[in-house]
C-alpha cells in the first residue's frame, strides 16, 4: 500500500513540475500552447465562416466552456487523472506478476514492427473505435448518462464546447482505453501526443459554429454538420445518434448515423434540461445527486 501512496504523491509533484515547464518553456510537443493554438485557429474559423450568423462570437456559456477547456485539459490531470493512471499501471503490473506474467507476455502485437505512419494510423483507428463504443455506453447506461449530461447541456455550439464534460467522463474513457494500450505494444508518448492532438483538432471543429461536412470525406471523418445532430434535443430514438469521436465511419457501418436535414437551427440539449444545474460546481457533482 505504501508503494501505491508514494506513486500517487509523486505523480502530483511530477505533473506539477511538468505543467510549469509547459507554461514557461516552448517546445514542439507543448500541450499548453498546442491547445491554445488549436483553439485560436478554430475560433478564428468560426468568426470568418460562421454557420449560424446570428450566433454571437461570445456565445451563450462561452466563458464557462473556456474554463472547462483549461480545467479538464490541465487541472483535472493535475488533481486526479495522472496519479490514478500511474497507480493503475502499477496495479496491473503487480497483478500480472502474481501469475508469473509480464506486460510484454500478454501483448497481442507490437506497433513498433510497423512503419511509423502506419503504426500511428492503426493506433488512431483502434483508439477511436473503442471511444465510439464508450460514447454509446454513456448514452445507454443511466448512471453514465448522468455523467454525460454535462456535455449535452450545451445550448449553442462552439469550439470550446468540446471540453465541457464532467470530471468522471475521462475516467470512463481512459479506464477502457487503457486495455488496448496494454495489449498493443510499441506505443510511446510521442505517438500518443500526435494522435491526441489530431483528435482534439477534429473535436474542436465538430463543435464549432461551422457548416462543413468535408464532402465525400464525411463518410470517414466526423464533422460539424453531422455532430450537431448528436446534440439535438429531439432524437429519433432513446439511445442517441452519431456517436463518432474523430471518425464517422463507425456510425455508417453500425447504422447509428442520422442527418435528416440541415441542423443549423435545431434546438440543442435534452428533455429534462431545466432540472440540470447551470454552474460549474453543481454540474461536477450532478451524477451523485438523486
Amino acid at each position: 500500500m505504501e508503494k501505491y501512496i508514494d506513486i500517487f504523491l509523486n505523480s502530483y509533484s511530477g505533473y506539477l513540475n511538468y505543467l510549469k515547464e509547459e507554461i514557461l518553456y516552448w517546445k514542439w510537443d507543448n500541450y499548453f500552447y498546442g491547445l491554445i493554438a488549436i483553439s485560436l485557429v478554430v475560433w478564428l474559423l468560426e468568426i470568418i465562416f460562421p454557420w449560424r450568423k446570428q450566433q454571437a462570437i461570445f456565445r451563450k456559456d462561452f466563458w464557462l466552456d473556456l474554463f472547462y477547456v483549461f480545467f479538464n485539459f490541465f487541472l483535472l490531470n493535475l488533481i486526479l487523472l495522472i496519479a490514478l493512471s500511474n497507480v493503475t499501471a502499477q496495479l496491473i503490473n503487480d497483478s500480472l506478476g502474481m501469475f508469473g506474467l509480464e506486460l510484454m507476455s500478454i501483448q497481442l502485437f507490437s506497433l513498433s514492427e510497423l512503419p511509423k505512419p502506419l503504426a500511428l494510423l492503426v493506433f488512431f483507428i483502434i483508439s477511436d473505435f473503442i471511444q465510439w463504443n464508450v460514447h454509446r455506453l454513456l448514452h445507454t447506461i443511466p448512471f453514465l448518462w448522468k455523467i454525460h449530461k454535462t456535455h449535452h447541456s450545451i445550448k449553442e455550439m462552439g469550439f470550446a464546447a468540446h471540453f465541457r464534460y464532467n470530471w468522471m467522463e475521462p475516467l470512463v474513457y481512459k479506464s477502457i482505453l487503457y486495455i488496448p494500450i496494454i495489449l498493443i505494444g510499441g506505443i510511446n508518448l510521442q505517438d500518443v501526443f500526435i494522435v491526441h492532438f489530431i483528435s482534439i483538432a477534429i473535436g474542436h471543429l465538430n463543435h464549432a459554429n461551422l457548416g462543413w461536412d468535408y464532402g465525400i470525406l464525411k463518410f470517414i471523418f466526423n464533422n460539424p454538420k453531422m455532430h450537431i445532430w448528436h446534440h439535438s434535443k429531439k432524437m429519433p430514438n432513446k439511445q442517441g445518434v452519431n456517436f463518432g469521436i474523430s471518425l464517422s465511419i463507425w456510425d455508417y457501418l453500425f447504422k447509428t448515423s442520422y442527418i435528416p436535414a440541415s441542423g443549423r437551427d435545431i434546438e440543442l440539449g435534452f428533455h429534462d434540461e431545466n432540472e440540470f444545474p447551470k454552474d460549474f460546481i453543481k454540474q461536477e457533482i450532478y451524477p451523485f445527486i438523486k
